[in-house]
């Protein structure tokens, strides 16, 4: 069976990513462990540039489970991993996909810009890894389990269309002409149209789209691939008495229809699969919009069609 290669921004200790690798070992495969050692929810990609880091190894009985406690952020653990640290702590071992989750709480709409969740996944994408992000939307922890089993269907879903073996770890070579890739400034040319879903199996293998999953509290079963929606947090600060301090955190939350939107699809209790690309808009290797467009269209039900 795979290794997989976990981490989290809950930090290592949480329930929900103690469980899936539970769950998963449960199934046969062999699972890596490099998450923070605290909470480090909403920290987006910091990285701790010129700071030493710890590394902990936490003893596991299980056979073919390593877990390391790293002192930093989410993306610290997938640079730690994925640039030495593996080779180093455990020789022979090579992900064939990265899990950053399960996270407690949701991370939809413009949390893909605040989630360490989130930010684990397009790190290890940046790194030419495989990558999927997965939250469970609710904040309290009862039922968890759902979220587990969606969450390892989607993992053995991925798992099928990869190759066995991280190609581009690390990028030892660069085509920026891949039909997957973004032409701009230049109109695309589409040469991703002969084959679309090889061409976004490419892409995912290579981390150039990561998967980010959200699945809610009622969930029906059903997957639905999805665009990032609209929800607007209301009222997020609150001042102490005397006004020298305030607190982060919104008193309501507003929402706006969108098609196809990830917020749109949690509320129906359907576990929204988006493909997100990697690289930020006018990189070399963003995903091509219109390919990405192409995957939504026609992923009329459930997962991506090109799973």
């Amino acid at each position: 069976m795979s290794w997989i290669l976990l981490t989290n921004d809950d930090g290592i200790d949480a329930t929900s990513l103690q469980d899936l690798v539970s769950a998963l070992h449960d199934r046969g495969y062999k699972c890596v462990v490099f998450a923070p050692s605290e909470n480090n929810s909403a920290v987006s990609m910091k990285i701790s540039l010129g700071k030493p880091l710890t590394v902990t190894r936490v003893e596991d009985p299980r056979e073919n489970v390593h877990q390391f406690s790293i002192g930093g952020t989410p993306c610290d653990c997938i640079i730690a991993a994925l640039d030495g640290g593996l080779q180093k702590l455990v020789p022979g071992v090579m992900p064939k996909l990265v899990v950053s989750g399960i996270n407690l709480g949701p991370n939809l709409s413009q949390d893909a810009y605040h989630s360490g969740t989130i930010a684990a996944a397009r790190e290890a994408g940046m790194y030419g890894m495989p990558a999927i992000a997965s939250s469970w939307s609710s904040f309290d922890p009862e039922g968890m389990e759902i979220a587990i089993e969606a969450t390892i269907q989607l993992i053995e879903a991925a798992l099928a269309v990869l190759p066995d073996t991280p190609a581009n770890l690390n990028r030892p070579h660069i085509d920026v002409n891949a039909p997957h890739l973004t032409s701009w400034p230049q109109k695309s040319p589409e040469s991703w149209s002969k084959n679309p879903v090889q061409a976004l199996r490419d892409a995912f293998a290579a981390g150039e789209i990561l998967l980010n999953l959200n699945v809610p509290r009622n969930w029906t079963g059903k997957y639905s691939a999805t665009r990032l929606g609209m929800r607007w947090y209301r009222n997020a600060i609150t001042f102490s008495n005397d006004t020298s301090t305030f607190q982060l955190g919104a008193a309501s939350i507003d929402v706006d229809a969108v098609d196809r939107g990830d917020v749109d699809s949690d509320e129906l209790g359907i576990a929204s699969v988006t493909c997100m690309p990697s690289w930020p808009q006018t990189h070399p290797l963003e995903a091509d919009v219109d390919l990405l467009a192409w995957s939504l269209i026609n992923s009329t039900e459930g997962m991506p069609i090109w799973l």
